[in-house]
């Protein structure tokens, strides 16, 4: 491999701050802040505005609005009227 064309490709922290969920994978983003972990290595930190533990899709917290008929109101609106006999 050539040196100095490739990104830096090193362990960072992500972190939720919405829930302050943390996880350390392997990644090549920019960051500015570092961080120590529990086993005591300083990680270069990157912070989520939100991640699968806070989304509401991912946690069930999701809200459904279902409207009572609307398939029939739709088949009602789209249905294909019978041909005119003449």
């Amino acid at each position: 491999m050539k040196e100095g064309i490739h990104p830096n490709y090193r362990e960072v922290v992500f972190q939720d701050m919405s829930s302050g969920f943390k996880f350390i994978t392997r990644s090549t983003v920019n960051t500015r802040e570092t961080i120590k972990m529990e086993d005591g290595k300083d990680y270069p930190l990157f912070k989520l505005d939100i991640t699968s533990e806070s989304h509401p899709f991912y946690t069930g917290a999701q809200q459904r609005v279902i409207e009572a008929g609307r398939v029939e109101k739709f088949r009602q609106k789209f249905a294909r009227k019978p041909a005119a006999a003449n």
